[in-house]
């Protein structure tokens, strides 16, 4: 999982079914992301963000799950945010490219400039998809190392 490189151009598979909202914990000292399974949800409410994983592909064909950040419960929306699900949206029809522009506070979006032939997408299903990406990334009870540690038990 991760964002587009600022060097880029990606594609977002345009089936509904090749994404979804996922709550999602960030460790962010070591940049690392994890699935919380929706039966541990409401334990562990204000420690996850939800975010739409989002197949992509860049144009060496290398698959990613992109994750773009939905506004929170309480409405609140950053330009970033509200740029990346602008240009997931855009990148469902057109090869789109991403550059941070910090005076802005949001991504500019690059559209390519000539015809680029479609990508080609894994045959496997998004479900199976997200269970090779996310393996060890995936929090399915109250005792991962993960909550332990938010909870400083570990």
């Amino acid at each position: 999982m991760r964002k587009p490189s600022a060097q880029d151009f990606v594609r977002v598979h345009p089936a509904p079914e090749f994404r979804d909202n996922f709550p999602i914990i960030e460790i962010k000292d070591e940049r690392e992301e994890y699935i919380v399974t929706a039966g541990l949800v409401p334990e562990l409410a204000g420690e996850f963000v939800t975010k739409t994983l989002f197949l992509a592909t860049n144009r060496q064909g290398t698959p990613f799950f992109w994750p773009v950040r939905l506004p929170a419960p309480d409405g609140h929306d950053l330009d970033w945010w509200r740029s990346s699900r602008e240009a997931a949206q855009l990148a469902m029809k057109s090869w789109v490219r991403l550059r941070p522009n910090m005076n802005l506070g949001a991504y500019d979006i690059f559209m390519a400039e000539s015809a680029i032939p479609d990508p080609e997408w894994p045959t496997l299903d998004f479900w199976e998809l997200i269970k090779i990406a996310f393996r060890d990334h995936l929090i399915d009870r109250i005792d991962h190392p993960v909550i332990k540690r938010l909870r400083g038990l570990a």
